[in-house]
């Protein structure tokens, strides 16, 4: 939910206690469009 609304990957990380990413979003059960749309919004 607090990726949904935030589209924040990394609160949702920090929150979870991951040390990677790729490990925070194997816990989400969101749609691989919305893992994309987050993505592009996201600033590396």
């Amino acid at each position: 939910m607090i990726c949904k609304v935030t589209g924040n990957l990394w609160a949702v990380q920090i929150l979870l206690g991951h040390s990677k990413i790729e490990n925070a979003v194997k816990y989400l059960v969101i749609d691989i469009d919305d893992v994309l749309i987050v993505a592009a919004r996201t600033e590396i």
